[in-house]
């Protein structure tokens, strides 16, 4: 009997430990509705030959429409191209149970922003709103991503999720391909 209890605390204790707190950043409630979005979380980071690509995530749910807050910042001394998100933009995300989840671009045709800090360093910020649907929604919750690619207006790049990695920008760990799976549940209601 002894055991058993045990072996149960045990489990427990596993369970507790498992799940990732959620980290609100917004949670506005108003006469206009409701909005709740997750703090960014880096999903991917490269870094090579004095040019670096840098991935921020945050979800939003927005009156019941969920939704994925991308933001990509590219850095470079020299000049830095533009990547253009548009009405046929689309990230797509390829899942450990070999299913791909499509996202839809909601919002208006942009480029980022160029910035030249007074190191000469260049950066191009750039920042949309990629939403779900219904059906693709679920498979997100229980199977890891492993691939996404961002179809832009006229290009379309690849990027590896890695399961773990410290980023050099904050030295925090990151698990991107558990994202999901973590913090899905922070904004569906």
């Amino acid at each position: 009997m002894n055991k058993i209890i045990l072996a149960l605390f045990l489990f427990t204790d596993l369970i507790a430990f498992a799940q990732k707190p959620c980290e609100i950043d917004t949670n506005v409630s108003d006469s206009l509705g409701t909005y709740k979005s997750t703090k960014q979380f880096i999903i991917f980071e490269r870094s090579f030959a004095g040019n670096s690509t840098d991935i921020f995530f945050s979800l939003a749910n927005n009156n019941n429409i969920l939704s994925l807050e991308t933001q990509i910042l590219r850095r470079s001394s020299g000049f830095v191209n533009a990547y253009c998100f548009n009405s046929s933009s689309r990230i797509y995300l390829q899942l450990n149970n070999g299913k791909i989840v499509t996202l839809l671009y909601v919002g208006n045709d942009t480029c980022g922003t160029l910035i030249q800090n007074e190191s000469s360093l260049n950066s191009r910020i750039m920042i949309g709103s990629f939403v779900f649907s219904k059906e693709n929604f679920d498979e997100l919750k229980v199977s890891p991503v492993t691939f996404m690619r961002i179809k832009f207006a006229g290009e379309t790049i690849d990027y590896p999720f890695k399961t773990e990695f410290t980023a050099e920008l904050d030295k925090k760990t990151y698990q991107p391909e558990s994202y999901f799976i973590n913090y899905l549940k922070c904004v569906e209601n």
